[in-house]
């Protein structure tokens, strides 16, 4: 076990601390042992230590809580759609592992997928078991029915497809399934998508009995269930029957009552707006379906933001639209469409989103909490423009430095 620490200008995931002593101690023997931060106490006030740490900066790791790694990791483009339907899951499971690393380089230490299966439950299991280097990830399996937004990613004529449920007791199996699999919790859809062919956000996706069914059982198995949608319906829907989180929240007219149910929101702004201009290979139906809801969204957004709705950084990142070191610039903009001072869009892709998955370790650099580091040029809780991947000097994750190191000099004990 060798005794680690940084000396340098702390934000904490809340507040600023000023230049600190973090220590904590890591195993490099045991690659899958969590280091946890032992203390964080006031460095050496000498002001010729303190200007000779000015360059550098460290923040907590940050968490995507809205994500779907299985996408082509390569230069080439791909088609979205097509290429898991025609990939061996074993293929998938090396480009997801390499979209999770491209995450972690960026700064990224927790990622939760969205629309997960075999694949990210065993990429989950190698992570853990310390065989691979990634970020620490989440993985929920999607319970959605036939022709929802979820089956309507898959041509109609296509024979192998995701699994899907119709009908209470049929709601209650898969989630038990998926409890089986290894699942971290459950996704639904209380409203139709974007990307999804042929579908419309407006439409209905299950019934009440449908989606309270869902819950009940996911919740009763100790797992989180997180709602996509779109639409005023799907969103009063997903909070009247106690969903966890909202995905997207596009159209939010109501913020009194997400912030009475306490539920969070991950806006998904950069992906809307990829697809709206066209880009990522997008058909002009997809394209026009996320014009209608761009064009609608800001205002909502930030009156929501205004009123204290609880919004934390959830990029959708694909491969695609939004790439797997993307998450900075989402924050940047979430920081611009809600108005937010550059502490607060921190807190959204650290301490906040922490809570939103239910990881009170992480997100924060203090006593108790997981060793995930970021080391940065300039001060991102000061200025929001700092927080860019090219700024980044090293990142730690679980104790270990996993990228980065160039410059950072004498600051690392």
């Amino acid at each position: 076990m060798h005794p680690e620490s940084l000396i340098l200008d702390l934000w904490d995931g809340e507040s600023h601390r000023g230049v600190s002593t973090i220590r904590w101690t890591a195993d490099p023997a045991a690659p899958a042992l969590d280091a946890v931060i032992e203390s964080v106490t006031a460095a050496d006030p000498d002001p010729q230590i303190a200007a000779a740490r000015s360059e550098f900066s460290v923040i907590p790791g940050l968490i995507d809580t809205h994500v779907h790694l299985i996408g082509y990791a390569g230069d080439r483009r791909q088609d979205f759609l097509s290429w898991p339907l025609v990939t061996r899951p074993e293929e998938q499971v090396l480009h997801g592992l390499a979209n999770a690393r491209k995450a972690l380089a960026a700064g990224v230490t927790t990622l939760r997928d969205l629309s997960a299966d075999d694949v990210q439950f065993s990429l989950r299991r190698a992570i853990d078991a310390g065989i691979v280097e990634a970020p620490r990830l989440q993985a929920f399996g999607m319970v959605g029915m036939t022709a929802g937004h979820a089956d309507l990613f898959i041509p109609p004529a296509f024979p192998i497809r995701k699994p899907t449920a119709d009908g209470p007791d049929a709601c209650r199996a898969l989630v038990r399934h998926w409890a089986r699999a290894g699942a971290d919790g459950i996704k639904i859809a209380t409203s139709g998508g974007v990307l999804s062919v042929g579908d419309k956000s407006a439409w209905r996706n299950y019934t009440r009995a449908e989606i309270a069914a869902i819950v009940d059982e996911a919740h009763a198995l100790g797992m989180r269930v997180a709602a996509h949608a779109h639409t005023v319906e799907g969103i009063e829907i997903a909070l009247a029957e106690g969903v966890d989180s909202i995905e997207h929240g596009t159209l939010l007219d109501d913020p009194a009552a997400v912030t009475a149910a306490g539920v969070t929101i991950a806006p998904t702004l950069l992906i809307n707006e990829v697809i709206a201009s066209g880009g990522g290979g997008v058909s002009p139906e997809q394209a026009e379906k996320a014009r209608e809801l761009v064009g609608r969204r800001n205002g909502l957004l930030r009156a929501a933001a205004d009123a204290g709705v609880d919004f934390v950084l959830g990029t959708d990142a694909n491969a695609n639209h939004v790439a797997f070191g993307d998450q900075m610039a989402e924050v940047r903009r979430m920081a611009e469409v809600f108005g937010w001072s550059a502490s607060r869009a921190l807190e959204a892709a650290t301490s906040r989103a922490a809570a939103a998955i239910g990881r009170d370790d992480l997100g924060r650099i203090r006593p108790g909490s997981r060793a995930d580091l970021v080391v940065m040029r300039g001060r991102p809780w000061e200025n929001i423009d700092d927080l860019r991947v090219e700024n980044i000097v090293a990142v730690m994750s679980r104790g270990r430095m996993v990228a980065g190191a160039a410059g950072l000099g004498a600051v690392a004990f």
